[in-house]
């Protein structure tokens, strides 16, 4: 991880038609784009498709890291 990446930046996101900001790690960000970009979907998609799918005791930007964590661990 690259010592810029382990400070959270916040981005904001849509969803669903409403804004929404996330902090992840800069080396989350990349991943998470590129997974977007692999899957051929905006990211603002994938990131409504995490949302609706996550629980209700977790974070936006937890439910993100655990969907990267899974798509590079599979």
């Amino acid at each position: 991880m690259t010592r810029s990446g382990m400070r959270p930046a916040k981005h904001s996101l849509t969803l669903r038609g409403h804004r929404t900001s996330v902090s992840l790690e800069d080396d989350f960000w990349v991943a998470f784009r590129e997974i977007a970009a692999q899957s051929g979907r905006p990211i603002n998609e994938l990131a409504a498709e995490i949302d609706e799918a996550r629980g209700a005791d977790c974070g936006l930007a937890s439910a993100i890291r655990l969907y990267v964590l899974a798509y590079f661990r599979s």
